[in-house]
């Protein structure tokens, strides 16, 4: 039986990613706003969208199928009661509380076309767009009339990887840690149960976005059919990776090991994709800066227990040993960001120079940016097919964090 969903590695062909192209959101955001919202800087709109064009476009040319969560979702809203459903959520999940607000929230988003009530939801609501009468207004919305949105904004919709992430034959629809980001994963959710293209699938779920700890789809790798690596980092935590291994190993029989990588907490290393992807069957980039002096690095191997619901949990410090066992390889190369130096390695971190996307093996598109690891990564017998990047980064992720893989061959 054909699956809507199969990614069983990080480096198979890719068939089918699915993207949102940055829209007004990002004109939504304010110097004022840009801590809130996770962002350093204002991209220019219509450069960064020109740029994510490019980079669809990379990919089309390739024969890979580019789906987008924006049509996805006004596709699942089929019924009014569907649509009526979706702006209580919405509105649930953005803590609109006080009463006259909400109801004329709901009224004016359920008087739109789906789609446009889907892109309104994206683009936030500012406070001048909605009127509301003198007598109306309350004493809290008041104290806070500096604020310009009874919606928030989301510009962080570009980077597709985070709020879901497909392994194997189902899904992580997941729980983000900040505030900010915490609604994104709810459009995966109506995908995924109410769209024609998945909803007859019966798709398991491994990690669901009710969990009480917070995970992202930027630490998910899929090694292979058997193994994926989950960054224990400033955006997941250990219990979610726990839980998550506890559902998968319930659940089904092909993958057999989850490997746990402690990351720094810090915003420049936010998840594991940052840091550390797969390129090739033996072939890593990696940031120097997350191993130890000596190349050590806390792993933790988290396997079926003896006991049903229970885990067998191991440690290990030697990633190369942990990637050769798990992979049944002799050797690996692990290519290091910058090619290691420690200013080029720094500056191309920060600008996602470790933050590839395999669209086959040993096939990686990555920022043009790049200019001292990506003829590193050529010199490994690596394709590296460059995209523009001047407003795309400044949203801090790369070509991974801006695509969730939908189908892959597997190898």
């Amino acid at each position: 039986m054909v699956t809507p969903l199969n990614v069983t590695s990080e480096i198979g062909k890719l068939k089918t990613v699915l993207l949102h192209r940055p829209g007004r959101e990002i004109e939504h955001l304010t110097p004022n706003t840009l801590e809130r919202l996770l962002f350093d800087d204002i991209p220019f709109l219509p450069a960064i969208q020109k740029e994510h064009d490019f980079f669809a476009k990379t990919m089309e040319d390739r024969g890979i199928e580019t789906i987008y969560l924006e049509r996805l979702t006004a596709e699942a809203l089929s019924s009014e009661e569907l649509r009526q459903q979706f702006v209580k959520d919405i509105l649930d999940e953005s803590h609109v509380t006080i009463v006259t607000i909400r109801e004329a929230l709901s009224e004016y988003l359920l008087s739109l076309p789906t789609d446009k009530l889907v892109d309104e939801v994206m683009v936030g609501i500012q406070k001048k767009d909605l009127q509301l009468g003198t007598r109306q207004r309350t004493l809290i919305e008041m104290l806070d009339d500096d604020y310009p949105f009874y919606l928030d904004p989301m510009p962080n919709l570009y980077f597709t990887r985070d709020p879901a992430a497909t392994i194997g034959n189902g899904i992580s629809i997941n729980r983000m840690m900040m505030p900010a980001r915490r609604r994104e994963s709810l459009f995966m959710a109506y995908i995924m149960k109410y769209h024609p293209r998945f909803a007859s699938a019966n798709i398991p779920i491994w990690f669901n976005r009710d969990a009480r700890f917070a995970m992202e789809g930027g630490d998910q790798l899929v090694l292979s059919k058997e193994v994926v690596a989950i960054g224990i980092s400033e955006r997941t935590s250990a219990q979610a990776i726990e839980q998550m291994a506890l559902n998968m190993f319930e659940k089904q029989t092909d993958i057999k090991k989850i490997i746990a990588v402690e990351l720094p907490k810090k915003r420049a290393f936010m998840h594991l994709d940052t840091v550390f992807t797969m390129i090739d069957y033996d072939k890593f980039t990696i940031h120097p800066e997350i191993q130890g002096a000596d190349g050590s690095i806390n792993l933790f191997i988290l396997e079926p227990g003896s006991e049903k619901g229970t885990c067998k949990i191991t440690t290990s410090t030697d990633l190369f040993d942990t990637l050769k066992k798990a992979l049944h390889l002799q050797e690996v190369a692990l290519i290091p960001c910058g090619g290691g130096d420690p200013v080029a390695a720094a500056r191309e971190q920060w600008n996602d120079g470790s933050n590839t996307l395999a669209i086959a093996p040993g096939v990686v598109v990555t920022y043009d940016r790049n200019y001292v690891t990506n003829p590193l990564l050529r010199s490994h017998g690596v394709e590296v097919v460059e995209v523009l990047s001047s407003e795309l980064v400044r949203g801090r992720g790369g070509p991974r964090c801006m695509s969730m893989p939908i189908v892959r061959e597997d190898l």
